[in-house]
C-alpha cells in the first residue's frame, strides 16, 4: 500500500560513513538552497544524526517530516524547506508514553465527544501507531488529513471527524 503522506524528495545527499555534525552541516547547505516547502532527502548511518537533525529542523524552522530504515542499514530522513501551515485542531490528545493501542483507544473516545468536521490532534511516539492510526482512521470513515514526524519515532496525526 502507498502512504499518501510520503514526502518526495527534489534532492538526495547520501552522506553514509559521515561522521556528525557531518550529515547535519550537509542537510543545512542543501536545505537553505531549496524553495519553500521542497524536501530534501538525508541518508545517513550516523547514531546521532536522527537527535541532532531533529533539534537544528526545530530551531531553523523546518521540518522533518519522515524516516525510514534503508536495506543498507542507514537511515533516511525527508527534511521539508520551512513548514507547512498548522492545522488548527479543536482538541488535542498527547498520548506519549503511552502503549498501542491504547492512543487509538484514547482517540475513539475523543471523536465520538466531537462534532462531525471537527479535527483532532493526536500526538504518539507508540512504534505502531505510524501504521495503526491511519488504517484505523481508515476503516472508521475518518479523515485522516496530516501525519507529520514531530520527533525521533514520535507522530502528530490530524484525523477529521466523520
Amino acid at each position: 500500500m502507498s502512504d499518501p503522506f510520503s514526502p518526495k524528495a527534489g534532492v538526495t545527499l547520501d552522506l553514509s560513513g559521515v561522521s556528525c555534525p557531518g550529515p547535519i552541516i550537509g542537510a543545512k547547505k542543501i536545505v537553505m538552497e531549496l524553495a519553500q516547502g521542497e524536501v530534501m532527502l538525508l541518508i545517513s548511518d550516523c547514531p546521532a544524526t536522527s537527535d541532532e537533525l531533529h533539534t537544528w529542523a526545530e530551531r531553523t524552522g523546518n521540518q522533518v517530516v519522515r524516516t525510514e530504515r534503508l536495506d543498507s542499514g542507514a537511515t533516511g530522513y525527508y527534511v521539508r524547506r520551512g513548514r507547512r501551515s498548522e492545522l488548527a485542531a479543536n482538541v488535542s490528545l498527547d498520548m506519549r508514553g503511552s502503549v498501542c493501542p491504547g492512543p487509538i483507544l484514547e482517540a475513539k473516545k475523543v471523536l465520538n465527544g466531537m462534532s462531525p468536521g471537527e479535527l483532532l490532534k493526536l500526538v504518539s511516539n507508540c512504534p505502531g501507531s505510524r501504521a495503526d492510526v491511519e488504517d484505523w482512521a481508515r476503516v472508521m470513515g475518518h479523515r485522516l488529513e496530516d501525519v507529520v514526524e514531530s520527533g525521533t519515532h514520535e507522530w502528530e496525526f490530524y484525523i477529521r471527524r466523520s
